[in-house]
Formats: structure tokens, sequence, C-alpha cells
């Protein structure tokens, strides 16, 4: 990456000087990077950061995992046991969220990660959100696919309808 600074007028000369070297400290290269929580799914090993939104349990991949982390479109599904939990549908990338929705018990969050968890509603731009949607109706055709795939009609019917409500989010 390069970096390009341009010295502003009526900036004391100590006070440039300063900022060149916070600038230019190999640290700065991770400052504002969070360190995530990993998981693992349990099956497939693959790993991969859950947004807060799916609260701390286990969570399972369904999607690509290349070099060991969740990439591509895919679902995050929180499960206790027999019983399926909130959903992330949308895109990783080396594990981390970049895209989606979370599909809660009382309604969706949709956006980018940031942070530690898909962004707010209040600070979701228009476009933004339709993308998001766009996005976890086709991880959600992915998954459906998959489960077709492995003759799991009940899964595959399941996750086609998740998609169809999801596309009605963006009208």
């Amino acid at each position: 990456m390069t970096c390009r600074l341009v010295r502003m007028k009526g900036l004391p000369d100590i006070t440039w000087i300063g900022l060149v070297a916070i600038l230019a400290s190999p640290g700065l290269a991770n400052a504002g990077l969070k360190d995530h929580h990993w998981s693992e799914d349990p099956t497939s090993r693959c790993q991969f950061v859950a947004p807060a939104s799916l609260t701390v349990g286990p969570a399972f991949w369904t999607g690509a995992c290349v070099n060991g982390k969740a990439s591509g479109t895919g679902m995050l599904r929180r499960r206790d046991g027999n019983r399926a939990g909130p959903a992330f549908f949308g895109q990783m990338k080396d594990g981390l969220p970049e895209l989606g929705v979370i599909d809660l018990a009382d309604g969706y969050r949709a956006g980018r990660f940031s942070g530690d968890d898909i962004a707010s509603p209040a600070e979701l731009e228009p476009q933004v959100r339709i993308d998001a949607f766009r996005i976890a109706a086709e991880a959600a055709r992915q998954v459906s696919a998959r489960y077709a795939a492995k003759n799991n009609a009940a899964s595959a019917k399941l996750y086609d309808g998740i998609a169809r409500t999801l596309e009605l989010q963006i009208e």
C-alpha cells in the first residue's frame, strides 16, 4: 500500500515530524483492527468469525472453505443441539463476514460487517441494504442447492423458501 502525505500549511514542524513518525510505525498497519473471536465448524474444521448477533455458541458454516477459512457466499448457522438458531446469509472473505443478512427471531439485520457485527440499521445506506439482501438470497439458494445435492429435499425446500423471503425484502 502506498500513502502520499501532503504537508499542511501552518502545521508546526514538530507536529509534522511526529505525525510522520506515527504513520510510519510498523504497528500502524494493524491499528484499528480488532482481535476477532475465531470459531471453527465442528464438522469441516473451517474457521470463521461469527457476527455478534448470532450470539455465543456453536456455529456451522455451509459454503466454501479456502485455506481453512470460510470464503465466498454461504451461511453461518448457530445451533444448540438439534435446535437451529439465528443465521447469517452472505459473503465471507478469509473467514470474515463482509456483507449479508442475519436472520433473527424478531427480524433481519442487514449490512456490512464492522467491528464485531453487521452494521446497525441506522447506519445503513439504501443500496447497501439492497446489496445485502441480494447476496443473502443467493447464499440461501446455494445452501438449498447443497442440500438438494445431498438428497435432503426438506432442507433444500426450507432454504429455497428463505431465499424467496429474503428477495421480498428488497422490494
